[in-house]
């Protein structure tokens, strides 16, 4: 790691804004949050594909990896973020490089990548990813990216997050700092308003923003830029002017959020668009803070009347489905802000919620786990696949929520299985969100498929 990355690193782990790094003594704070990395370990996310997923969602941009071609192979479209405009994002760019590149070096590779994709597609910008290979034999690509800047006329962003660096939520962090080092005031906007917001740490997944943006663009509130979901370089290079900001996400993006409110006066909460309470909050806090910068007082009026019509036409739609929920328990395997915002949506709905993963969570986070579940909350820091089997198999739990990599288990176990995560082909954000994902659960506990495959084989009878 050269010493550049490693100052980075040891600045974004001893992160301010990050509750568990205030909680420790000076001298442990100095040493941040690394640990030694345990083989396999990439297979839960390595830095560079934190990196990769935090960024990838800028649509007109061009996402060149610098590295082996089963670096993109592994990283592109592991995640279903929507866009609505530009679809560049979705073309895969590597260098590629092979074994003579590890002997001589891939810088020139490089540059004569970033120029093909420059005279190919002109997109507005480049976001060229460091990965182990090139970090280890010393390819420096931020000169490189100065150069071909220089050269081309274009923005071309060096994102030094080589895999072995950390694990995914490093890289989150990580593509933050390039955000904050290239982009982020680079641009002005054409006009500003009182009533401009940043989204930070909203991916769009399944499209999940859109089921959100009707309802501010309603309220005359412009998202003046999202970090990263269907966000345009232009967008996030304007974003400095922005009057308030919404983090989402379990503080993956905390840096850019807190950094912004230092250098800009932009003030910031946490907040959840999953489930009828926390969206009609989020909206609240929104209005709350556009009105302490400047806003007419008369949006908190109108905020509440948005609120009252779409909570009605929530509840409306949901009770068809709470009679046949009530009581159902659920087991959630997931981690950062859906360990709990979910919690409190299904909750809504009268599900029982048997446990919950806290892996990637915040101590923030836990403690809201806590005031949701009570103080015997089932908040499980980290369950092998053999203890989610036992648990599903003895039938405490009705349903299992979770990611694509646990549904095995789930049916292994006979036992019904929902995507929440980003993976997923539904949005769940919003007031449409959360009516759908009533009824995702419902079809899927349902289902006549898990009365058949319970009976016994007819040749064990």
């Amino acid at each position: 790691m050269s010493a550049k990355l490693a100052l980075k690193v040891q600045q974004v782990l001893n992160e301010p804004g990050c509750e568990i790094n205030q909680a420790k003594s000076g001298k442990d704070r100095k040493k941040g949050c690394t640990r030694q990395l345990v083989p396999g370990a990439a297979a839960g996310g390595c830095a560079f594909d934190g990196a990769k997923i935090a960024l990838q969602p800028l649509t007109d941009v061009a996402h060149l990896v610098h590295g082996p071609i089963a670096c993109e192979g592994n990283s592109w479209d592991n995640r279903g973020a929507y866009s609505s405009g530009s679809k560049l994002y979705r073309t895969g760019f590597t260098t590629d490089i092979n074994e003579l590149d590890v002997i001589y070096g891939g810088e020139k590779r490089l540059f004569r990548s970033i120029r093909e994709i420059i005279e190919k597609y002109d997109p507005p910008a480049v976001f060229v990813y460091q990965t182990c290979v090139t970090a280890l034999i010393g390819d420096d690509i931020e000169a490189v990216c100065r150069a071909a800047t220089q050269k081309f006329g274009k923005p071309v962003i060096p994102v030094d997050a080589p895999g072995f660096a950390g694990n995914k939520n490093l890289g989150n962090k990580l593509a933050g700092e390039a955000l904050l080092d290239y982009v982020i005031g680079t641009a002005e906007p054409e006009i500003t308003t009182p009533y401009d917001i940043n989204i930070i740490g909203e991916y769009n997944l399944a499209g999940e923003l859109w089921q959100v943006k009707p309802l501010l663009d309603e309220l005359g509130i412009r998202v003046l830029a999202c970090i990263s979901g269907d966000a345009r370089y232009h967008e996030v290079a304007c974003s400095h002017r922005a009057r308030a900001a919404m983090m989402v996400c379990s503080k993956a993006m905390i840096n850019i959020a807190r950094k912004m409110h230092e250098r800009y006066g932009i003030p910031f909460f946490e907040g959840s668009f999953y489930g009828v309470s926390d969206m009609s909050d989020a909206l609240r806090q929104i209005a709350g803070l556009l009105v302490q910068r400047g806003a007419a007082d008369e949006l908190l009026g109108r905020t509440e009347l948005l609120i009252r019509r779409e909570e009605a036409r929530a509840w409306s739609r949901l009770r068809q489905f709470t009679q046949r929920l009530r009581g159902k328990r659920v087991l959630l395997i997931t981690g950062g802000v859906k360990s709990w915002s979910v919690v409190a949506a299904l909750q809504e709905v009268g599900m029982e919620i048997v446990g919950t993963s806290t892996k990637k969570s915040t101590l923030e986070d836990k403690e809201k786990i806590k005031t949701l579940m009570g103080e015997d909350a089932h908040a499980i820091d980290d369950m092998t696949p053999r203890e989610i089997y036992a648990l599903l198999r003895d039938a405490r739990a009705d349903i299992m929520l979770s990611g694509g990599r646990s549904q095995f288990i789930a049916l292994k176990a006979r036992v019904p299985w929902l995507d929440i995560n980003q993976e997923r082909h539904h949005a769940y954000a919003g007031y449409e969100g959360m009516v759908e994902l009533v009824r995702q659960i419902d079809l899927a506990l349902h289902s006549p498929i898990w009365r058949q495959v319970r009976l016994t084989a007819p040749w064990e009878v």
